[in-house]
């Protein structure tokens, strides 16, 4: 009988969605084949430190956090520092590949990517450069335009510009943009930090909101209709899962359709949330084909591996007007919520790819970004 792969499924994190990292790594934990795979939990507690065993698969209902988080606190950061450090060494010896379904900084941004390429440990997802580039929307926008794709306009701003200035850079996004614009932290995901400002009188609040979670904040002007619409209507949200490494594949397209005014955190994940995806999307054929060759693009425009989701911004059509709606590209997501409902694995169920089949299909990818990691030579010697 050939030998099982260890699998390690990593979860938690110390970003802002740590929780939204439980559900996706408590999703995979039910669904993966233990036929084909030894599964190991790894768990990353709020504080940072790692966990096997019977305490990671406590963090999963959030016993653990609240027992380490006490702990941390009668102890140095050094030495915490030193201990995670080990515990993440031994947590992962003798892995054969690791399931990273972490979301947001610190799992999602290239760093934990870093540590397992130090590893040798083959992993699910985007290298250190695709993840990077994936989370800061200020780098993901500067490679999708290289790669001529359509976005919507927009300016970038440090937080030391913006509380050393506010009336400048206010001046400097009106002399660029139209209200309404979305004010946005450039480093992190799951809608956390976002905001839909309408007037100049609610741009300090929003800029203040994002700039608490990093030190760029992207201000993007909002799309609207055409026609008669233009300046009125309401951008309709697409999204299209990929699938692949050197040639990757791309699913139907589906669209959310908001319970507010756009898809913020409390949209996706508050249980009161009547948001709705719709699978596949009521668009036309060519619009269709044209947002996955543009999705395509844009993974591989990142230097993506594995998986993505890309999201889009169609604008809200004029029934008496000729002229076809824009297609924007938004963002790219590198580790996309990833429970059994969420949108990635629901796109490739309606494209012929079941939820335990995906995660067959996404450890072989990370086993084949391995092995052509090892067809390089990094030194002379």
């Amino acid at each position: 009988m050939a030998k099982k792969l260890r699998v390690g499924v990593m979860f938690g994190g110390k970003s802002g969605e740590h929780e939204v990292s439980l559900r996706s790594g408590a999703s995979i934990l039910k669904a993966i084949d233990r036929t084909k795979y030894d599964v190991v939990p790894v768990g990353i507690a709020k504080t940072g430190q790692w966990l096997g065993g019977a305490q990671a698969t406590a963090l999963l209902s959030g016993d653990a956090t609240l027992q380490l988080a006490s702990k941390k606190k009668k102890s140095t950061k050094t030495a915490d520092t030193g201990l995670s450090l080990q515990a993440s060494a031994s947590t992962t010896d003798g892995l054969d590949v690791i399931f990273p379904v972490l979301h947001g900084t610190f799992g999602e941004d290239g760093t934990i990517q870093g540590m397992l390429e130090l590893a040798d440990v083959a992993y699910v997802g985007a290298g250190v450069l695709g993840s990077a580039v994936g989370m800061d929307k200020d780098a993901m926008k500067k490679m999708f335009a290289a790669a001529g794709l359509p976005l919507v306009k927009h300016v970038t701003l440090l937080r030391g510009a913006w509380k050393a200035n506010p009336k400048k850079c206010t001046k400097l996004i009106e002399d660029k943009l139209k209200y309404p614009v979305f004010v946005k932290p450039a480093n992190l995901g799951s809608s956390v930090g976002i905001s839909k400002v309408r007037e100049r009188a609610e741009l300090a609040k929003a800029m203040d909101e994002a700039a608490s979670f990093d030190r760029k904040i992207v201000i993007e002007e909002g799309v609207s209709g055409t026609g008669k619409l233009k300046g009125t209507g309401k951008a309709r949200e697409l999204e299209i899962a990929v699938l692949g490494n050197d040639n990757p594949i791309a699913s139907v397209v589906g669209e959310i359709v908001p319970d507010r005014e756009f898809y913020d955190y409390a949209s996706k994940y508050d249980a009161t949330s009547t948001s709705e995806p719709v699978i596949p999307a009521k668009i036309t054929k060519a619009q269709t084909k044209q947002m996955q060759a543009m999705a395509i693009a844009a993974f591989q425009a990142c230097d993506c591996s594995g998986l993505a989701r890309v999201d889009f911004l169609l604008e809200a059509a004029d029934p008496k007007s000729k002229k076809a709606p824009k297609i924007y590209l938004n963002e790219i997501n590198t580790m996309p919520g990833f429970t059994s409902i969420s949108m990635y694995p629901k796109l490739w169920e309606a494209s012929g790819i079941g939820y335990s089949d995906l995660i067959n299909r996404l450890i072989a990818l990370a086993l084949e970004r391995h092995d052509e990691r090892k067809a390089t030579t990094f030194s002379k010697e």
